[in-house]
């Protein structure tokens, strides 16, 4: 298991991102709200967009018809990404994702995934095991109860994976305003505080 607490580099990371479904989002029931959480696994694909990382997008369930694709909003920012869906509740046991991981030759994971407890907890302790270094994203996922979440969340940082926040993320996988990607950056950061404001009125 790897505890590596650097900083993330887009050179070095790709982004998963694990059943944004429309079930999953009815569901959350902790403390960030499921629009704020669907404005936030946006920003965190449009850095990854622009920064060159490898997307990896799974969902659940979707092809068994037991539930829906990945939330239409999420799905636009997408277009040209592989869906991988399973009958698995835990994406690392799945041989497609698990391969689709390995693919992208990068070791640093960014993990977002609904529910906070199971379909991210499992994969990132999975993903810890095998040698990866993962941060996940503590306002880009959500839980079935606040209890569940916190719980998970303190199960995930116990055991080595780095918690963040997507505003974060973003600029510490640049974290240069001379950076080539800098100005990618600064029209990404711009946009979403506009939508975020326009989320949350003063």
């Amino acid at each position: 298991m790897t505890t590596s607490q650097r900083v993330f580099r887009h050179e070095d990371s790709a982004l998963v991102l694990i059943d944004y479904q429309t079930e999953m989002f009815d569901n959350v029931r902790s403390e960030t709200s499921t629009d704020l959480i669907d404005l936030n696994v946006r920003l965190l694909i449009k850095a990854a967009k622009a920064f060159g990382m490898p997307v990896i997008l799974s969902t659940v369930g979707v092809k068994m018809g037991v539930n829906h694709p990945t939330r239409q909003s999420i799905a636009d920012e997408l277009s040209g990404v592989e869906v991988i869906d399973r009958s698995s509740m835990n994406a690392w046991e799945d041989g497609a994702f698990r391969a689709a991981v390995e693919k992208t030759g990068r070791k640093k994971l960014i993990f977002g995934a609904l529910y906070t407890e199971i379909c991210l907890a499992f994969p990132v302790l999975e993903a810890m095991a095998d040698g990866y270094d993962v941060t996940f994203v503590v306002d880009a996922v959500g839980g079935m109860s606040q209890l569940a979440h916190r719980t998970a969340v303190e199960r995930l940082t116990q055991a080595g994976a780095a918690p963040n926040t997507a505003m974060a993320v973003v600029t510490e996988l640049f974290r240069d305003w001379a950076s080539p990607v800098a100005n990618d950056a600064r029209a990404i950061l711009t946009a979403h505080a506009t939508d975020l404001a326009a989320l949350a009125p003063r």
